[in-house]
């Protein structure tokens, strides 16, 4: 049975920080790409982040290019997303999925297993 679990969601302030983590179990991730997403308030799921099996090639939103940082640690099955110079923006529910293939990829449709997300919220 597999479960996705994220964490380390909270309250941070405008130009703050937050690393959020992706634990899996049930199964190992070593041969899968991986990713985040996010939904704000009254708007629809977004991709946020991508890794590729291997952690060499990675992808980004233009919303958060340069502020946050993705990466994986097979060793311990989890993901992390290291959340720098927040936003009030940022303020979202954000899941960790995992892809059928193993190069990094935006597109949801190429995930089959998602958590159920943890909460940020950005606010001063």
């Amino acid at each position: 049975q597999v479960h996705v679990m994220e964490s380390g969601g909270g309250l941070a302030p405008p130009g703050g920080s937050l690393r959020l983590s992706c634990v899996v179990s049930g199964r190992t991730i070593n041969n899968s790409a991986m990713g985040w997403f996010r939904q704000a308030p009254g708007k629809s799921r977004e991709f946020v982040s991508t890794i590729s099996r291997s952690g060499v090639g990675t992808e980004y939103s233009d919303s958060v290019q340069g502020r946050f940082t993705i990466s994986r640690d097979d060793a311990k099955n989890t993901v992390y997303l290291q959340m720098n110079s927040l936003k009030p923006a940022d303020t979202a529910v954000y899941t960790c999925a995992i892809a059928v293939m193993a190069s990094h990829v935006s597109d949801s449709n190429l995930y089959n297993s998602w958590g159920q997300g943890t909460q940020v919220i950005v606010s001063s």
